[in-house]
């Protein structure tokens, strides 16, 4: 790859971390930075960020990785973002009006379940793709607009923007009120069908549709960088939930590819093509990506909490000083000595769905150390991810092969243990910032460097591939330990 090769800014914004990325066309990361951002935690359940902290961190890392590459033509930047994160702001001065409301935040959690017990699931089930729940964007956006001074009446008098992490940072970054179809699939103001926002949804929230902004296909010439900000002049071409991105990276464009990110929380992602599969099992259906007006759906379970655990863990209990640590301890026992976590320190999501749901850690006994649980905390993955394949096979959309990536499969023993649960074959991509990747991708096309999605194949090499060797045994005496100590703590929706 010659240095006069274009070059395209991948800008990820997570959860705990925002990247900046420079990827060349064949998929390697020549320049990356990163930068961590508070987390707060005002009452118990509630999760916010400071949407000035994390843009004053993308246009930091984006300037640093813009000096990397200097000599280098950088062709276009692709956003993708931390999903269901809603952000209120002025339209006058793109300043954020109040802390963003985090994905994992609880808050709403007595709002949806009202929702529910007045029948309106089904409904809004069909019309979205996903569930009455906090953590979509829409009940949390009707708290803002409640509870911000002043922002009810600024939206009544034009005033007001909103949107998810992405439509912010376009906003700031080009002036554009701009969202694109995979965020807005998991706003719950989304028709999935019409492809557009829904007015009865709008009304149900008392959300008025004047405040969200327009959506666009996931790639194409949307903005240019304005003036005083780091890529000023550059094209923003490229837009994507960072779990769709990751799809995108991992190269999923065929009905039936799946991945598996485990980041934070951890998303399992299937292709279903042009068919919206409506799940029987409390799955989601969402839009995968969308270009040239047609969309491509997914089927979709969601974990909350994944490397989150780790960093619990590591930062609340202090068994281990850093993330890296687990692997060893998980091989320097033979088992975990009956010991099960299940992590609802946010709720539990997929298939359960369950808001209230408190974390637990059952099993313990004077013999059970801290690799134990450290064992116990990456075995919890693999049974949440079993609980997601074995939900989607009951939808009928069985998973024969899965690509994962995310900081947690750096780690190859949980690589095994996902391979050994799920009795499927695991592919990990020698390039794993495959978020990153996909927002890359989506800018390369979107500016014409690539003639199509299809074309950024070669993008992707297999680093490692893990194939199932436990006892089946074995496999199912662990599996029943999890459903037992999941039955402790899941309550009945209906009751």
């Amino acid at each position: 790859m010659s240095a006069a090769s274009p070059l395209f800014i991948a800008l990820d914004e997570g959860t705990t971390s925002t990247r900046a990325a420079a990827f060349d066309l064949t998929g390697n990361i020549v320049a990356s930075h990163a930068k961590d951002f508070k987390q707060l935690f005002p009452q118990p359940g509630w999760v916010e960020h400071d949407a000035e902290e994390i843009f004053a961190a993308v246009c930091s890392t984006l300037a640093a990785t813009l000096r990397d590459v200097a000599q280098r033509h950088v062709a276009a930047i692709g956003i993708t973002n931390q999903r269901e994160t809603i952000v209120i702001w002025s339209k006058k001065t793109g300043e954020a009006l109040a802390p963003a409301i985090v994905w994992q935040d609880r808050r709403t959690a007595d709002r949806c379940a009202q929702l529910v017990r007045d029948g309106l699931e089904p409904a809004v089930q069909h019309t979205t793709g996903l569930l009455l729940d906090p953590y979509f964007t829409a009940s949390k956006l009707a708290w803002l607009l409640e509870n911000t001074p002043g922002a009810r009446a600024l939206a009544e008098a034009g005033g007001l923007c909103a949107g998810t992490i992405d439509a912010f940072l376009a906003y700031r970054l080009t002036g554009a009120h701009i969202t694109d179809h995979s965020n807005a699939s998991r706003t719950l103001l989304y028709n999935i069908e019409a492809g557009t926002w829904d007015d009865g949804l709008c009304d149900l929230f008392a959300i008025p549709r004047s405040i969200l902004p327009e959506i666009v296909d996931c790639y194409g010439r949307f903005a240019h960088i304005q003036d005083g900000l780091p890529g000023a002049g550059r094209p923003l071409c490229g837009m994507a939930g960072d779990q769709q991105a990751a799809s995108i990276g991992q190269m999923c464009f065929a009905p039936g590819s799946a991945k598996a990110t485990y980041g934070t929380g951890c998303f399992l992602l299937v292709n279903t093509g042009d068919k919206i599969m409506r799940s029987k099992s409390r799955l989601l259906s969402t839009v995968l990506l969308s270009e040239n007006g047609k969309r491509t759906y997914a089927l979709e379970g969601s974990i909350f909490v994944a490397g989150s655990l780790v960093q619990w863990l590591r930062d609340e209990l202090q068994l281990i000083s850093d993330a890296a640590e687990t692997e060893a301890l998980a091989r320097s026992v033979a088992d975990s000595a009956g010991v099960v976590i299940v992590p609802a320190l946010t709720g539990l999501g997929a298939p359960y769905w369950q808001a209230q749901a408190r974390g637990a850690i059952f099993g313990l006994t004077r013999g059970a150390g801290r690799a134990h649980i450290a064992r116990a905390a990456l075995e919890a993955q693999s049974y949440q991810t079993h609980d997601l394949m074995t939900a989607m096979a009951g939808d009928g959309q069985a998973v024969g092969r899965l690509r994962v990536d995310g900081g947690m499969v750096a780690n190859d023993w949980l690589c095994q243990d996902l391979s050994d649960i799920l009795c499927v074959a695991i592919d990990r991509p020698k390039v794993t910032e495959t978020t990153a990747l996909g927002a890359a991708v989506l800018a390369a096309v979107g500016s014409g460097h690539l003639g199509s999605l299809q074309e950024a194949q070669q993008m992707w090499q297999t680093g490692a591939a893990f194939e199932p060797s436990l006892a089946a045994d074995v496999r199912e005496d662990r599996l029943a330990n999890w459903a037992a100590a999941v039955a402790r703590i899941v309550h009945d929706p209906a009751g």
